[in-house]
């Protein structure tokens, strides 16, 4: 298959070059990733300034932009053909529950389901046991027929950082949430200018979480569709 490579941890990252220098035994494929830890971008994309491309060699590609610029730039014009599988990862971290919404490895993903029946954003919950989530990549590729026809929707794949033999199987499961993220972090620097950070993510919760914590590796199918259903009727009779 011809797989595209992308990720947020930028290029140089353990993750994706395990995954490549895996893959790359049995597929043609073809990294291109950003320049930098772009974690926590989500879908965005650079609109006020030129991107620039830099090939590392044959099959690896260097972008100073974004995970989607990445993604977006690779299958419309920087490859000579599009891709039969999009692969983002592996993230360095996880990303379960509401972390989808701010993910660029996600948002990666999102954008490659445009371009490849199959596109997969795969992560693994600590930074140790690579060889774990590429054997569940493995998987999810060996039955990747039956999800040929479904543009559209990206596999979220989250991995326990645990050794193979230790991970007890995989569950198929809905998005948990995250509790509110604690306070923002404020500080002067040596020049007694006043900086800002983020407060840490809070605590998750629900059955994704749960099965990460059990020692299961989780995939939940997910689609850009943010419609509230439920509120959907109620508002039509509000205002038409």
């Amino acid at each position: 298959m011809r797989i595209l490579l992308s990720n947020d941890d930028g290029i140089y990252a353990r993750g994706i070059n395990l995954l490549h220098d895996h893959l790359s035994q049995t597929h043609q494929v073809t990294v291109v990733a950003p320049d930098r830890d772009s974690s926590g971008v989500s879908q965005s994309l650079t609109l006020h300034r030129p991107l620039r491309v830099r090939h590392i060699d044959a099959h690896r590609i260097l972008i100073d932009g974004t995970p989607t610029d990445c993604v977006n730039m690779a299958t419309r014009g920087l490859l000579p053909e599009s891709p039969d599988v999009v692969i983002s990862g592996i993230n360095h971290g996880a990303n379960l529950g509401d972390d989808v919404m701010y993910s660029g490895t996600v948002a990666a993903a999102m954008e490659g389901r445009f371009a490849a029946p199959l596109s997969i954003a795969v992560s693994l919950v600590g930074s140790n046991h690579f060889e774990s989530a590429i054997r569940v990549v493995d998987q999810v590729l060996a039955q990747a027929q039956p999800w040929n026809a479904n543009h559209g929707r990206v596999l979220n794949i989250n991995v326990p950082d645990l050794p193979w033999n230790e991970i007890k199987g995989i569950k198929v499961l809905e998005l948990g949430q995250r509790g509110v993220g604690q306070p923002i972090i404020t500080e002067q620097d040596p020049r007694g200018i006043t900086r800002h950070w983020i407060g840490k993510a809070g605590k998750g919760f629900g059955v994704d979480f749960e099965a990460i914590s059990d020692g299961y590796a989780v995939i939940t199918p997910i689609h850009t569709d943010l419609t509230d259903y439920q509120a959907l009727s109620a508002m039509k009779d509000l205002f038409q």
